[in-house]
């Protein structure tokens, strides 16, 4: 992509180039893109299925929660709970300002002509985007260290602690989203004029910004990655001695089952959206600021990316709901609990 195939800066936009607005052109086509891509149903049904899939599986882990004896296992259940709680609130936020504008469709600029909303909406795809992948890696990382270093720590994390980890997270992500409310990049509309985002263009500020978003995303994917397939290979390892019988745990292969769930849906939703925003401001960098709006068809490419990344929230609660053992045992009934005498972890 270089800079000959950018739209032309028009007169029409020289006075929005430096609010939300600027990139893109709500009066071009507007019609034809909310009729063949921005269906208000489409936009309802997605978000309905998300937060009913999130919400059964919060109800099946706070159920799971209070008949846990195991300490790992609980720990284990609050990052899950974390995760859970954090797809559900960013499909209720972002849909509450997407699927009312389907179906009212009404003018960005006008309604919010100080950018206060496009901000917020900004903002909350950031946050509720790079939450549940620092969540998975941190899962990944408590896993690995329970089962590779059982003994390295004298107890398990405590239910308060891995809240407190989960609330770092958070405050994390939240930092990260409001760096362009404090000057590093822009959040502007998006095609098709229903939300807001990072900004892709060669702005120095937004530049770095969309590489400090996808870098650490991307980041947390690898390192998801490293942490279970090394903690697989381990409890394979495990399962497969001759005292198998005697430490085969069954709590681990589920939770480690889960893991690899999560991390494979978080790979294919959200690797393509990564990548892409890499590619897409780096090939730009040659113009220096010179564009002032993205090709309509790299504008649609983002688009398509963004509902690849909305799967992963609604996926993500099912990993739990149908990766339990609870489950797993009515398909598999060879996967019915044995005497555990030996556990790694203390």
């Amino acid at each position: 992509m270089t800079g000959g195939d950018m739209e032309p800066h028009n007169g029409s936009m020289s006075g929005q180039s430096d609010t939300c607005f600027g990139m893109f052109n709500a009066s071009d086509n507007q019609d034809n893109a909310q009729n063949s891509i921005a269906s208000p149903w489409f936009s309802t049904a997605f978000g309905l299925i998300g937060l009913c899939s999130n919400l059964f599986a919060l109800c099946v882990l706070l159920g799971s929660s209070r008949k846990m004896s195991s300490q790992a296992r609980s720990s284990f259940l609050v990052f899950l709970c974390g995760l859970v709680v954090t797809d559900f609130m960013g499909l209720l936020v972002t849909a509450s300002v997407i699927i009312p504008y389907h179906f009212i469709k009404f003018a960005w600029a006008k309604v919010d002509p100080g950018c206060h909303l496009c901000n917020f909406l900004g903002f909350s795809m950031v946050f509720f985007g790079q939450c549940p992948l620092l969540l998975g890696a941190t899962m990944a990382g408590e896993r690995f260290f329970g089962i590779n270093h059982p003994f390295s720590r004298s107890t398990s994390i405590s239910k308060h602690r891995a809240w407190s980890i989960v609330g770092l997270v958070w405050g994390f992500s939240c930092l990260l989203g409001l760096l362009p409310v404090l000057g590093l990049g822009r959040y502007t509309l998006q095609y098709p004029g229903s939300w807001c985002f990072l900004t892709l263009l060669p702005n120095t500020g937004d530049v770095v910004f969309c590489l400090l978003f996808a870098l650490l995303g991307i980041f947390s994917v690898l390192l998801s990655f490293i942490f279970n397939t090394v903690s697989v290979v381990t409890l394979c390892r495990v399962y497969h001695d001759r005292e198998s019988v005697q430490r085969r745990r069954d709590s681990e292969v589920e939770m480690m089952v889960q893991l690899v769930g999560i991390m494979i849906i978080a790979t294919i939703c959200w690797m393509p959206l990564l990548i892409f925003i890499v590619q897409t401001v780096l090939q730009q960098l040659p113009a220096s600021g010179q564009i002032q709006r993205l090709p309509t068809e790299t504008q649609k490419m983002l688009l398509i990316y963004i509902r690849m990344v909305t799967w992963n929230q609604i996926l993500d609660p099912w990993v739990y709901i149908l990766f339990r053992r609870a489950v797993l045992q009515r398909i598999y009934p060879s996967l019915r609990p044995r005497p555990s005498i030996v556990s790694l972890c203390p």
